[in-house]
């Protein structure tokens, strides 16, 4: 039997049919994996395939049925077939999606008999696109991630089917936005990065200096660039209209927009222009213009705004209140007519954006996150047109409370932006089609990543949770989905089964979860070890679906807070201001945000009350901890077993007597290698996730001991509370030790850790002194009596408290 692998090294001519670039980037990676004697070239009208291989894009609809009959005009699709002539035929219908099939037929079908493939092996997308959005390695905060290879990254999209690629990031590891000492806003400008960082207008032209924007632009282009060497497009995921610097506002001030920043994070206020007027819609025309002229391969401008030093003028959810120059409506106007303008001006500016992106290419849309505009989307929904698109979590709901529960605790809604959102209702489909009716789309998001489930850890697996919502997803017709977070570059996840699951679906939505997971683990570790690999990943799925999320910007955000670094103990405060410093210069929080010392807020919110942080504190004993103890504990077991079987088959190979014997030894030791490999990988991934539970759970604990002691009478309660204070600084302090030790000790990419330096979004080298600062700070404070001062965000630092 000749298998497919072996059949493509035989191949003598690799031809691409056309200009575009993947066909080029397959048939050169073709050459080197597979047939490196093969010559490469374009095929020319005097230069047929014959026996050797074609590799092209059918995108001309009409001519599908006569490259096979299964095929129809319905449906994209791809295909790798051999030829009655003997020849190859390396087929996609889009560009996208000729990479997928090519990693398909060299990782996954080698072994396959060649003769499978003579009638031809197709596969059908089940999103037309997909693609990422706020693409956390590639463009936004933890792009300065060690050891981080952009061009392997994009392959990491383009072998999971993806249509695109987002590519605006800063070509800096902070932004060049400052704000007066002590304050946060400007550090947001890191991520989603807006228009005026990578081109100028007539308006804007000086104020920010050449080479930074040439910098920015060049990082931008050199990512569309390797997006389209790949077959993908490009797009931007930009927070706007955004702050300008002052010095524009003083030179027009008549320009003045809305004022964007945040109070509690601000320590000064931050003004966009204001895109009710001519020469401002002219500027941001122009920025796009000379954007998409620079960058001709961008097909998108998602939108994200009203945070992050970006808000459209009188909307109702501008941190400050409803605001903006004089343009939008005038004053003494009701609550009605204002959200009816503020829409009115929000799809007027997406209108001039896509009209501007369209002199450049046609296909060009701009998508605007609905969340932030609740009160007005009735207003917005009436003019959503060709090329102005949505993107959200559901479009049954409004704002950011969505109408769907926690899969295993109902009485909970705080599944948003995890993967704990497994579910898409039958009432979306009827949304997005009488969207559809208008000429737009929705893309709809999903969170199959480390971004707003684990982070700062890599890596981790629940498959389950991720089938489940593709599968609701495909059910209802979702055309694009778009994953939030990005992807996780293969070197530093090389066992990614929530990954592989995605790319094995976008190839094949009728896959079985049970089979594909089964076929995966026997691939990745071999016969022996393959059913506890996939009892490892069931019980991580059983974990995070046991996970009530506590507070979800500890879970999803936790670098921003230093909840892995900073002390847990009763009252914070017992730590001098320099003691807290390590963490503190980094931690989201200006110096009267009181989630300095107060875990259960952050400015003006309040995260969890002490009665649901009690029964979250139950939920995680009960129903988290146990199944990741289990899956920790059958990792090291594995891990063991792995070990063992190196050994032993090394041994084999030292006292082989005979070529044969030999031969048969290592064949041994390359299967043990391939079980010492995985189960390395696992149990590293595993003890860091055991440890970041450990640490949701005791701040968790933290806000139900420490409010729950201050607000009880009751002398039975209290003991409850110091009591369960005090076992959570014992294990707080027993988990670092854990922590450090797995930190300075681990092989395995496991956490994500910056190359450049720590910023309030990513954790530096140093994160392990900071652990054992942490143990130092912690040692003795168990039997601390809880407090938090309640006027502590009424604090001036250098000025004393008037006495009430």
């Amino acid at each position: 039997m000749t298998t497919l692998v072996e059949y493509l090294s035989q191949v003598k001519k690799i031809y691409h049919a056309s200009a575009h670039r993947v066909e080029r980037t397959v048939a050169e990676e073709l050459q080197q994996r597979c047939a490196p004697r093969a010559s490469v070239g374009r095929l020319t009208k005097t230069a047929a395939a014959g026996a050797g291989v074609r590799i092209a894009i059918e995108a001309d609809i009409k001519k599908w049925k006569q490259i096979h009959p299964s095929l129809s005009e319905e449906q994209e699709w791809s295909m790798l077939r051999i030829t009655e002539q003997g020849g190859v035929e390396i087929l996609a219908s889009r560009p996208h999606l000729l990479f997928q099939l090519f990693s398909f037929a060299i990782d996954d079908w080698k072994d396959m008999p060649a003769d499978d493939f003579r009638a031809g092996r197709i596969l059908h997308p089940t999103f037309s696109k997909l693609r990422p959005t706020y693409d956390s390695f590639l463009t936004m905060h933890n792009r300065t991630v060690e050891n981080f290879d952009r061009e392997e990254y994009i392959r990491t999209l383009a072998r999971m089917g993806c249509s695109h690629a987002e590519v605006n990031g800063l070509a800096f590891a902070v932004p060049i936005e400052q704000g007066p000492k002590g304050e946060n806003l400007h550090r947001f400008y890191t991520y989603c990065p807006a228009l005026d960082q990578f081109v100028t207008s007539f308006l804007n032209r000086g104020f920010y200096d050449e080479d930074y924007l040439q910098a920015n632009l060049n990082y931008l282009k050199t990512n569309a660039e390797l997006a389209e060497k790949y077959g993908m497009s490009a797009g931007i995921t930009c927070f706007e209209p955004r702050s300008v610097p002052d010095a524009l506002l003083e030179r027009y001030p008549m320009l003045r927009g809305a004022r964007v920043d945040h109070p509690i994070r601000s320590l000064k206020p931050r003004y966009n222009l204001s895109i009710a007027h001519p020469i401002v819609q002219k500027h941001y025309a122009e920025l796009m213009e000379n954007l998409l002229r620079a960058v001709p391969q961008i097909d998108y401008m998602a939108v994200w705004s009203n945070d992050s030093g970006a808000g459209f003028e009188y909307t109702s959810s501008l941190y400050v209140g409803r605001n903006g120059g004089g343009y939008v409506i005038r004053e003494w106007k009701g609550g009605t007519e204002i959200a009816e303008a503020a829409a009115n001006n929000l799809i007027r500016f997406h209108r001039l954006l896509r009209d501007a992106g369209r002199k450049v290419n046609p296909k060009f849309r701009t998508m605007l996150r609905l969340e932030a505009f609740a009160v007005e989307q009735k207003y917005i929904w009436d003019q959503l047109e060709d090329g102005i698109d949505v993107e959200a979590s559901s479009l049954v709901s409004k704002g950011w409370e969505v109408n769907y529960t926690h899969p295993q605790y109902k009485e909970r809604r705080s599944v948003a932006g995890t993967a704990l959102f497994n579910a898409f209702a039958p009432e979306e489909k009827k949304v997005i089609d009488e969207l559809r009716a208008k000429g737009s789309e929705a893309d709809i998001y999903f969170w199959p990543s480390t971004v707003w489930n684990h982070e700062p850890l890599i890596g981790i697996p629940f498959p389950k949770l991720v089938h489940d919502k593709l599968a609701a997803m495909a059910k209802q017709e979702i055309t694009t989905a778009a994953f939030s977070g990005g992807a996780t570059p293969q070197s530093f996840a090389p066992y990614n089964i929530n990954e592989e699951l995605m790319r094995g679906f976008q190839a094949d939505s009728s896959l079985s979860l049970e089979a594909f997971l089964n076929e995966k683990a026997q691939t990745w570790i071999g016969p022996a070890l393959a059913d506890d690999l996939v009892k490892v990943w069931n019980l991580s799925d059983e974990a995070y679906l046991g996970f009530p999320v506590p507070v979800q910007i500890y879970s999803g955000w936790g670098v921003w807070y230093r909840v892995l670094s900073r002390p847990i103990i009763p009252n914070i405060e017992k730590i001098s201001e320099d003691d807290r410093r390590y963490y503190e210069q980094f931690m989201l929080a200006t110096t009267h945000n009181r989630c300095r010392i107060d875990l259960r807020y952050d400015v003006g919110f309040e995260l969890s009350t002490p009665e649901d942080a009690k029964r979250c504190l139950e939920l995680i004993n009960a129903n988290v901890l146990p199944p990741i103890e289990k899956a920790v504990a059958l990792a090291a077991s594995m891990k063991k077993r792995a070990l063992a079987d190196q050994a032993h088959a090394a041994a084999a190979v030292a006292r082989a007597g005979t070529d044969a014997a030999r031969a048969a030894a290592e064949k041994e030791l390359i299967i043990a290698e391939k079980e010492v490999a995985v189960s390395v990988d696992l149990y590293d991934r595993f003890f860091g996730l055991l440890c970041w539970y450990r640490n949701q759970r005791n701040v968790t604990a933290w806000i139900a001991g420490v409010h729950g002691y201050l607000e009880t009478k009751d002398v039975k309660e209290k003991q409850w509370c110091r009591k369960v204070l005090r076992d959570m600084v014992l294990d707080e302090i027993d988990n670092t030790k854990a922590l450090l030790k797995h930190w300075e000790t681990a092989k395995t990419h496991w956490m994500i850790m910056s190359d450049v330096g720590e910023t309030t979004f990513i954790y530096y080298k140093n994160f392990g002194e900071h652990l054992k600062l942490k143990l130092r700070l912690m040692k003795g404070r168990e039997n601390d009596t809880p407090y938090v001062d309640p006027d502590f965000q009424w604090r001036v630092p250098g000025l004393e408290m008037p006495k009430k």
